[in-house]
């Protein structure tokens, strides 16, 4: 059988390769082994690898073999010896994107991968937000189906599992988008990988790792967290369910190990519902799981979230505390947020329907900031300083750089900013916008102290920048935040 194999694969590559080639091929074939070669699910036909790196191909042979291993795209031999442990990686180089290609690993049986693809590979997690697509109904995925046939476009999706310690494999498997792969794939994962193939022109690997419900802690490493006083407590606070694990690291040992040999271009994120009760250490435990999933794949790549919507939370303005933190992780690097405060039809569904616009604004953070595509300003506007000008608060901004607007239904008057005094009182402020600030005032405020602007868990202000992106919330005090009753922490 292998003998047939040899010979049907040299007469499809003597069209096709140059002689180097061919003569590789005919050593590579007369290399003797007594392994047999398994791979994780990963790595396998239909697969997407990350253009121009170096790539890790793993899996799993008898201690002490060999395996040999060639890819179409060039004319090296690669090679690898299984370890005592029964685990084989083996490095090579991606070239720039396209294909297909074939990749052949040979020990005493021979594995061919076929119409594997060289693109850009990105992974996609959190919980139902970004879970969310056609198995819920959603009308935009739903629409999009009849005509979502894109060869390059690949996906991947985990499904949901947990595990005590980090594993090397996970179930999945490559398909070419259509119509039938399509259903049960993240709604935001998928317009987020259609844009990036549109716009880049060339293949699109999106892995979908994602769960509803899911608190932050279980997608960290469990050590990362139970070692730090802070994150454990939290994490201790958590209420136990019968619809998604809670304990830290359950699901980064599943659903995001497994995959840290897979080189990637990088992550999207949209997830925080779930820690809205413990926001204060929300920043520290995200950019802890950032950082040890960089560690993991020894990337420092980037890592683009969605800050979480309005919605109507038992507790009044946890959602605000938790977008705070949201914000605060921005100073971390290589890292960027889309705002979704006017993205939201009903404040009573955590669930916005809206994720075609939400993958959008991710998208264009990737193409400018990833891929230094010119697609003018991606991000919101974004609160840089306060100066008090006797009984007037002005406010300066990042990412405006043509001003404001107001936007909605004839209202010309700017919502949801308040102002307030030494008192702590807030008061629904006058605003008036100019070029490169924001003007706030109320005449009961004769000494202003600090300013809040959209900082409640349903506000859906009309403040824009002139560019069409929504104002991010944001306080300047750091008073304490009435919550009704107090948010665990």
């Amino acid at each position: 059988m292998i003998t047939s194999f040899i010979i049907h694969y040299l007469l499809n590559i003597c069209n096709m390769k140059k002689f180097t080639f061919l003569v590789s091929v005919c050593i590579f074939i007369s290399l003797g082994s007594i392994a047999r070669i398994r791979l994780p699910s990963v790595i396998s036909s239909g697969m997407v690898l990350q253009q121009q790196s170096e790539a890790t191909l793993w899996g799993w042979a008898d201690p002490g073999e060999k395996i040999f291993v060639l890819a179409s795209w060039n004319s090296v031999i690669d090679s690898a010896t299984a370890t005592s442990d029964a685990k084989w990686k083996i490095q090579i180089n991606t070239p720039v994107a396209g294909g297909p290609y074939t990749i052949t690993f040979k020990a005493s049986n021979t594995l061919v991968l076929e119409n594997v693809l060289i693109g850009e590979v990105w992974v996609c997690s959190g919980q139902s937000n970004m879970e969310w697509g056609s198995n819920q109904k959603l009308k935009q995925i739903l629409d999009e189906l009849p005509n979502c046939s894109n060869p390059n476009i690949r996906l991947f999706h985990i499904p949901k599992t947990t595990s005590t310690y980090p594993q090397d494999n996970t179930p999945g498997e490559w398909k070419v988008c259509a119509p039938e792969s399509l259903e049960g794939f993240s709604a935001v994962g998928y317009f987020f990988g259609k844009k990036l193939q549109q716009d880049l022109h060339v293949p699109v690997g999106l892995i979908n790792a994602s769960w509803g419900g899911t608190p932050a802690e279980v997608w960290t490493p469990d050590n990362e967290v139970n070692n730090d006083s802070l994150l454990k407590r939290a994490a201790a606070q958590q209420n136990q369910s019968r619809w998604w694990p809670v304990a830290p690291g359950l699901t980064y040992n599943a659903m995001i190990a497994p995959l840290t040999n897979f080189a990637i271009a990088g992550a999207i994120w949209y997830q925080g519902e779930s820690n809205t009760g413990t926001a204060a250490s929300y920043e520290k435990l995200f950019t802890t799981m950032i950082g040890a999933w960089r560690k993991a794949w020894q990337k420092e790549f980037p890592f683009y979230y969605v800050q979480i919507a309005p919605f109507t939370y038992e507790n009044k303005n946890i959602a605000a505390l938790l977008r705070e933190q949201q914000t605060k992780a921005l100073l971390y690097s290589n890292s960027g947020m889309v705002v979704t405060t006017d993205l939201v039809d009903n404040v009573k569904d955590i669930h916005p329907q809206n994720k075609k616009e939400v993958a959008l604004r991710l998208a264009n953070l990737a193409l400018a900031e990833t891929y230094q595509k010119n697609v003018g300003i991606c991000k919101s506007p974004l609160f840089k300083n306060m100066e008090i000008d006797k009984d007037k608060a002005i406010l300066y901004f990042d990412n405006a750089p043509n001003g404001f607007v107001i936007k909605g239904d004839g209202n010309f008057k700017a919502t949801e900013f308040y102002i307030a005094g030494e008192d702590k009182n807030f008061l629904p402020a006058e605003v008036t916008l100019e070029k490169d600030r924001i003007i706030v005032y109320n005449r009961q405020v004769k000494a202003p102290l600090a300013v809040r602007f959209s900082f409640s868990n349903t506000a859906m202000a009309n403040v824009f920048s002139k560019e069409g992106l929504p104002l991010s919330p944001f306080r300047t005090d750091n008073w304490k935040v009435d919550t009704g009753k107090e948010a665990r922490q």
